[in-house]
């Protein structure tokens, strides 16, 4: 697919996240309850920023988690060899019962990453709250779900997708549209 457009660059994806982190701490009345769960890959990445946002605002440390949801997916597709489905483990150090919970991912779509995260937070344990927090929210949902934090929302078609880079992940920040 061919880049039709740069819609966030590092400063903007700075920016959001710095702004995502001031709504989690606003609409949760600070962050002693809240922890931060990324949706492997690239949510792990923008988990652990914008705890870092969170600490540079409130002072306090907010733990974060990783999620493999894919053993809850519905379109399971990727798999090894073997034919087994390829894992890439979760990994939540800390009770999640009696916290908020904040799913965090790089862009929502159909929102059915989001359904199978839900499952399987639910299978690590019973917080009390889950909100979710996107980059990027694309529309077109299959499913009733949305956003509690959005970075930006993208109007697209669905032949169209969004390309999210990460330093961490491909060494340049960038949100693209791809068609």
């Amino acid at each position: 697919m061919k880049q039709k457009a740069e819609v966030l660059d590092e400063v903007a994806i700075g920016r959001a996240l710095t702004r995502i982190a001031h709504e989690i701490i606003e609409r949760n009345h600070g962050c002693s309850d809240v922890v931060l769960i990324g949706v492997f890959t690239r949510g792990i990445y923008l988990a652990n920023r914008i705890a870092e946002n969170i600490y540079r605002i409130e002072g306090k440390p907010v733990q974060v988690g990783e999620l493999d949801i894919s053993l809850y997916r519905d379109d399971l597709t990727l798999k090894n060899d073997d034919g087994n489905p390829v894992l890439n483990g979760t990994n939540i150090p800390f009770d999640i019962k009696g916290k908020r919970v904040v799913l965090v991912d790089d862009v929502l779509f159909t929102g059915r990453t989001v359904r199978a995260a839900m499952d399987a937070i639910i299978h690590v344990g019973r917080p009390d709250q889950i909100q979710l927090a996107v980059l990027i929210d694309r529309g077109h949902r299959e499913f009733p779900i949305r956003a509690d934090f959005v970075g930006k929302n993208i109007p697209t078609s669905k032949n169209e997708k969004i390309g999210v880079q990460l330093q961490e992940t491909d060494g340049v920040e960038s949100v693209v549209i791809l068609g």
